[in-house]
């Protein structure tokens, strides 16, 4: 009798190029003697999951995958369990969720590291999949790579460059107590912190210098696993940093998003710091940080499809079209971009972050901030609605969508918003509940996402959301302007 073929070779699951590039992890995992490899996928909410293998259980991953449970498709952000897995359908209408079954990773090549933190561990991302080879539907790195598809088919293809603000902070007593300790749906108290600098100095030499060991320690492992660093500064608040880096195509920079928020907070923990992603937290003097999206399109050739050839104009008229789209339909889109309840608390006037759709040339209190000009090919759009803990995935897939509407319809953005927070445009939501709201009732994001997706991830996010507005009401609070303790146990130390 015919063995049957292993899972990745029966289904097709790897190209030419990544069964080249499985080869040359095996010979590297034998040559460097690697003893464990993390195998990570990124669920839902964009958090890095992981399982930690042997190197020989990862070779044999290599040919047939790797089982994990489905249950961290299926909960909150406070690990709560949102859907029924223990029923028919699991909660879902899909025979193929009942019971919590498992999944398959794949690794993908490409995506493997050794972790210069973690002595003797590689890392790869992997994909989701059925047990009968169909890919995971609530995998969004698979509906990103179906985004990039579509722009692949009309012969374009996505860059991205990132922009992301975050904390970085002393950890004050390592102790855990009981006060630390949650459960499923109720997040604990997170970790005593301190400031490393006093802040409000932006661009300070001397408070920049106080976070230089941690700080060159980061750029030094993020050079080893690939991760393309142009610079860190300290921003506004205390302890507050800014990291960019080098633009990528969009499925590698929305791969490198995952690592560089979890290989951040791993070497920071590490070192006795304590790095969040958290948007604004509930400390005394912490402004709100953001993640700028830059995004442009590329031809074929590698010709910058944004770039204009007219004097006097930002854009090409594919540019400005796919700037429409982004304005159009940036309320349904914010669940992608701004995915918590805390996130929301950004959209202020005159706050360095945009509170309506709106646009202009190097602007920064608009939406999206157009840089470059007449034939420069780094002409780009700087998305600056995003939060620095959005799942890359669904916030840069939510970018394609958006933009092909634009050009498909020929959208006009309109002239440049010079007075951004009076511009006569559409407001941004004001809270996770009006965005979710927004995503329900929008035709786009239901026909390029799908309805199944689509109404996963609005349970999935709507019970997070109640669950803030049931402590408002257990509390008798109303909500207001300054972030709550709810948001500072729920989001704190979960990026």
């Amino acid at each position: 009798m015919t063995k049957p073929a292993p899972f990745i070779e029966r289904h097709g699951l790897l190209s030419g190029e990544q069964r080249r590039q499985a080869d040359e992890v095996r010979r590297r995992i034998a040559a460097e003697k690697i003893g464990y490899i993390r195998l990570a996928w990124a669920d839902p909410h964009g958090y890095a999951r992981a399982k930690l293998v042997t190197a020989e259980a990862f070779v044999s991953a290599l040919e047939s995958g790797h089982n994990i449970n489905i249950a961290t498709s299926t909960l909150d952000s406070a690990g709560a369990r949102v859907f029924s897995s223990f029923t028919r359908g699991g909660g879902l209408g899909l025979d193929e969720m009942t019971g919590s079954p498992n999944l398959i990773v794949v690794p993908d090549p490409a995506t493997f590291r050794v972790l210069p933190w973690a002595e003797n561990v590689g890392w790869v991302l992997c994909d989701e999949y059925f047990t009968s080879g169909v890919p995971f539907h609530f995998s969004p790195r698979h509906l990103l790579k179906r985004q990039i598809e579509r722009l692949a088919k009309r012969g374009w293809g996505m860059r991205v460059g990132l922009e992301v603000e975050w904390y970085l902070l002393k950890v004050a007593d390592q102790t855990l107590g009981e006060e630390h300790i949650g459960a499923p749906g109720v997040r604990g108290r997170p970790i005593g912190v301190s400031p490393p600098e006093p802040g409000y100095h932006l661009h300070s030499e001397s408070n920049l210098d106080l976070m230089q060991p941690m700080l060159l320690s980061l750029a030094n492992a993020y050079e080893e696993i690939g991760l393309p660093l142009r610079s860190i500064e300290n921003e506004w608040g205390p302890g507050q940093v800014e990291c960019t880096f080098a633009p990528q195509d969009a499925l590698a920079a929305a791969d490198a998003m995952v690592l560089f928020r979890t290989a951040t907070r791993q070497m920071c923990r590490r070192a006795g710091y304590f790095a969040t992603f958290m948007t604004r937290p509930a400390l005394k003097g912490y402004c709100a940080s953001g993640w700028h999206l830059h995004q442009s399109v590329v031809a074929a050739d590698g010709g910058n499809v944004f770039a204009s050839q007219e004097t006097g104009q930002p854009l090409s008229p594919f540019g400005l079209s796919y700037l429409g789209g982004l304005l159009a339909y940036a309320e349904p889109g914010a669940v992608f971009s701004t995915p918590t309840v805390n996130g929301y608390r950004r959209f202020r006037a005159n706050s360095l972050a945009p509170d309506r759709a709106t646009w202009a040339v190097d602007h920064r209190g608009v939406m999206v901030r157009v840089l470059g000009g007449q034939g420069d090919p780094a002409t780009r759009l700087e998305n600056r609605i995003g939060e620095p803990s959005a799942n890359p995935y669904l916030f840069i897939a939510s970018q394609i969508a958006a933009g092909l509407a634009g050009i498909d319809a020929k959208l006009d953005p309109g002239l440049p918003d010079l007075e951004p927070y009076t511009a006569q445009r559409t407001l941004l939501p004001r809270s996770l509940t009006a965005a979710l709201d927004a995503l329900d009732q929008s035709p786009l994001y239901r026909r390029d996402f799908g309805d199944l997706f689509v109404d996963y991830l609005l349970k999935l996010k709507r019970t997070e959301a109640g669950r803030y507005t049931q402590f408002l009401k257990d509390y008798r609070l109303e909500p207001g302007d300054d972030p709550t303790v709810w948001e500072q146990n729920e989001y704190f130390d979960w990026f």
